[in-house]
């Protein structure tokens, strides 16, 4: 193997470092995202069981007080 062979073999090397470096980013900024995403969807579920909540309670007040008027 010659020099030049080498040095387009380290050419070669740093440039898939360089990728694999900007993969584990990638990832790790996905990762951050998904785990962002999971709270916020939580956080919209209790908000809508909640509202859910209220309402039923809503339509349980106005049904008894038609039956009672």
């Amino acid at each position: 193997m010659d020099s030049l062979d080498t040095q387009a073999l380290e050419e070669k090397i740093d440039r898939l470092i360089l990728i694999c470096n900007k993969l584990e980013d990638e990832n790790r900024a996905l990762r951050d995202q998904q785990n962002s995403l999971i709270v916020e969807r939580a956080a919209l579920v209790e908000k809508s069981e909640m509202a859910r909540s209220r309402v039923e309670a809503m339509i349980t007040r106005l049904r008894a007080m038609e039956t009672g008027t």
